[in-house]
């Protein structure tokens, strides 16, 4: 079987000689055990690479570190290790067009010398646009050079720092994530959603459609594609600005944050709101709020993903029974007047509070799937205490 990355009349590179060694191992090891009922190891494939580069046609691998290559085996031998052991699937190949183009150097195959970065078999340093300098006294272990489908290349350097704690705060805030508003804090205030797809869709339209006009195959379908990868790169950087912002404040401000756990995936399934929810990029926000808690001290509170925080009145605790989506205010029975979102993310800091404060959580008791329940922000009509899904 022909592997991809080794056809000829490539331009070669470190990255794409390690993808195309990856993409080699994982041939050899597939046809031996499905052809021999044989598992190939680390030291047999490293060994092969050996062979492979004694050959006319793959002699090209000569002229790359045999650092990246290396490193590729390791990686392909961790993804089987993964696969053996049932936490992921049987290892694919490596797309030129979909997969991240990197290779990845230990100590011995770089120099890191007066905040300059030369890698093994270069005559002299990279022109770098440093992001942010390293931490002081920090010395660099390992170095990923990679490029993205926009044609863009980075460099990321692996290093050990000490985070120090945050300083202490009182101060505690609920989390209710939306579309309209990304995301409301218990405190009133809303986070508007910056909607950055939306404001580049046009952009995207256009490079996309003539990206469809080109002859398959031909060089400027290839240079329409990267236009399209562009776009997207510019949607996706300022997105994560934005999150990362906006994650570092909500941190550095409140000693506890809770949140829902939000299953964003059966929520994609809403066709009316997949594309919205996929902009909002709440999960991005979850996992930044996750490690810079982590990092700083913090305290992360999830509260179960049933519990009723849009429906539960927070002066008198009566559940409403239905509150249809397009319904942002209401009046209950009491007399309190509520805003949806920011009823809810009391409600959330609340019950956030209670079972982080008793170790106990809010889990309410589920309605069978039979009754059809949307799948946009599910909430059960009682509720009851249970563990809580931390």
């Amino acid at each position: 079987m022909d592997t991809p990355a080794f056809r000829p009349g490539r331009k070669r590179s470190s990255c794409g000689a390690g993808q195309g060694v990856y993409n080699k191992a994982l041939e050899d090891r597939t046809r031996a055990w499905y052809g021999e009922q044989r598992r190939l190891s680390y030291v047999q494939s490293s060994a092969a690479l050996t062979e492979w580069k004694k050959t006319e046609g793959l002699a090209f691998l000569t002229e790359v570190s045999s650092v990246p290559l290396q490193q590729a085996l390791r990686h392909l031998q961790a993804a089987f290790g993964n696969f053996f052991a049932k936490r992921a699937k049987y290892p694919r190949y490596k797309s030129r067009k979909r997969s991240r183009a990197s290779a990845e150097y230990t100590r011995s195959a770089f120099t890191w010398r007066d905040g300059r970065l030369t890698l093994a078999k270069m005559a002299r340093p990279l022109d770098i646009r440093w992001s942010r300098p390293l931490p002081e006294g920090a010395e660099p272990t390992t170095v990923t050079v990679s490029r993205d489908s926009a044609r863009r290349w980075f460099v990321s350097m692996l290093c050990e720092d000490t985070i120090a704690p945050a300083p202490a705060t009182g101060a505690a805030v609920g989390l209710d994530a939306g579309i309209t508003s990304l995301v409301t804090l218990s405190t009133g205030e809303k986070i508007a959603n910056p909607r950055h797809e939306r404001r580049d869709r046009e952009r995207l339209a256009k490079a996309q459609r003539e990206l469809s006009r080109k002859a398959k195959g031909s060089s400027n379908r290839a240079k329409a594609r990267v236009k399209v990868a562009r776009v997207h790169a510019r949607i996706a950087d300022r997105r994560r600005d934005f999150l990362h912002k906006l994650s570092t404040r909500l941190v550095r401000e409140n000693q506890t944050v809770v949140i829902e756990d939000l299953t964003v995936r059966n929520l994609l399934k809403n066709g009316t709101l997949a594309r919205a929810i996929s902009d909002a990029a709440w999960t991005d926000l979850r996992m930044m709020l996750e490690y810079k808690c982590a990092w700083y001290g913090r305290e992360l509170v999830t509260i179960d993903r049933w519990f009723p925080s849009s429906k539960l009145c927070g002066a008198c605790g009566t559940v409403r029974e239905k509150l249809p989506l397009n319904v942002r205010e209401w009046t209950c029975d009491c007399g309190a007047v509520h805003d949806r979102d920011v009823n809810a993310a009391r409600n959330i800091l609340a019950a956030g509070l209670a079972a982080s404060a008793c170790g106990g959580g809010v889990r309410p008791q589920r309605e069978s799937s039979r009754t059809g329940r949307s799948s946009v922000k599910q909430e059960p009509q009682r509720a009851t205490a249970g563990i809580p899904r931390l």
